[in-house]
């Protein structure tokens, strides 16, 4: 489905720079038509180009735009939340519970010091390979 509606957006973003394109065409030669110096039309044909170029560039942005939206719909692992303590997410430090006990990384608040980050064990029981 991701790759349905990047693709309906490209075109839509392609149908947008080709607008773009004919509009800055039809203002070049109403331009060269109100030109008096070569030079007034030869600055016409530049300003064309220009905006062409931009409706151009503005079209890859937004397929790059496009392309992104889909990346990251497809980088969602169910169960993984950025959210701070969604479902899935980073933990949320806790005040309540047993007395004594802190998460890995808080700061002790009788002692002032911080509590280790690394496994006081030396390695975790129960995985074979680490």
């Amino acid at each position: 489905m991701k790759s349905v509606k990047e693709k309906v957006s490209n075109a839509a973003s392609a149908a947008k720079a080709h607008v773009e394109s004919y509009k800055a065409n039809l203002e070049e030669k109403a331009e060269k038509a109100t030109a008096r110096t070569p030079e007034e039309r030869e600055i016409a044909h530049q300003r064309r180009k220009a905006k062409e170029a931009e409706a151009k560039m503005n079209m890859h942005v937004e397929k790059a735009d496009h392309a992104a939206e889909k990346q990251q719909g497809k980088h969602h692992i169910l169960g993984h939340s950025a959210v701070p303590g969604g479902y899935g997410g980073a933990p949320v430090a806790q005040t309540t519970g047993v007395p004594h006990q802190q998460p890995l990384g808080a700061v002790d608040p009788v002692t002032g010091t911080t509590v280790p980050t690394y496994p006081l064990g030396g390695h975790l029981h129960g995985h074979k390979h680490l």
